[in-house]
């Protein structure tokens, strides 16, 4: 049985379903999706109805959205297609990783299987984008790294940077003038008084700066910091973040 074919509307909503909950748990609402998506809340009530009747999503009235299996097969496959195409561009085309997010939203729905296919072998079969999302394999696997986002982290926590958000050029425009990317090492030195910003520091030749010391700390506004996820490094005194497992999400033969 072929199946159903979908328009390129279909495709950018059940990515961005997906992608809401694939680094936390809470589902997306209707409202969230218009903010993420630019559009009104009628237009989103409208497709979220055909996506049902299309069986991609679970909804009832005034509750949050959720994708059925079929529904995540779809995403994941668009997902696939998104983070190979960025990629691509930053590897094989010399695109800065704050340029290729749009770049790759335009090209997603116009190229073949058998051009992704071809591109994933040609750049090795990667298995993270130029941001450190993972990128499924070829039968919808994900292996997500046990990451904590950064403002979640206390003083003395030291980790490798796993992810960070896409969704603002300008952000990572800055974080990549301060020298933080993919696999930088930070350690996080703590709050400043009175709810202000996050102070972390870069962490060079493998050696941590001390909590507390100021000396070469970066401040990172909410932004910054809920935008940063890392992987934890070794152990400090008093610790009191919950140690973390990743592993594979799910595969397309499973949602079948």
């Amino acid at each position: 049985m072929k199946p159903t074919p979908t328009s390129s509307s279909i495709e950018d909503y059940v990515k961005v379903i997906y992608a809401f909950t694939e680094w936390q748990d809470k589902p997306i609402t209707s409202t969230q999706l218009a903010v993420r998506l630019g559009v009104a809340n009628s237009s989103v009530s409208e497709m979220v109805r055909k996506l049902k009747d299309q069986g991609l999503v679970d909804h009832q009235p005034y509750s949050p959205i959720r994708l059925t299996p079929a529904g995540l097969t779809l995403a994941l496959a668009m997902v696939r297609r998104h983070r190979l195409l960025e990629t691509y561009l930053v590897r094989e085309l010399g695109y800065t990783w704050d340029e290729v997010h749009n770049e790759a939203e335009r090209l997603e729905h116009a190229v073949s299987a058998t051009f992704i296919e071809r591109m994933s072998a040609k750049l090795g079969h990667p298995t993270r984008d130029p941001h450190g999302d993972p990128i499924p394999d070829a039968d919808g696997r994900v292996t997500m790294p046990p990451s904590h986002r950064l403002d979640e982290l206390d003083p003395g926590h030291r980790g490798r940077v796993s992810r960070i958000s896409d969704h603002d050029p300008e952000l990572l425009r800055y974080l990549e003038a301060h020298g933080i990317g993919v696999n930088t090492e930070l350690v996080v030195v703590g709050r400043r008084p009175f709810g202000g910003t996050l102070a972390v520091r870069k962490v060079a030749h493998g050696v941590p700066g001390i909590a507390g010391d100021d000396a070469g700390a970066l401040d990172l506004g909410d932004e910054a910091a809920e935008s940063l996820w890392v992987v934890t490094v070794g152990t400090h005194d008093g610790c009191a973040v919950q140690e973390l497992a990743g592993g594979s999400l799910m595969s397309r033969h499973s949602a079948d």
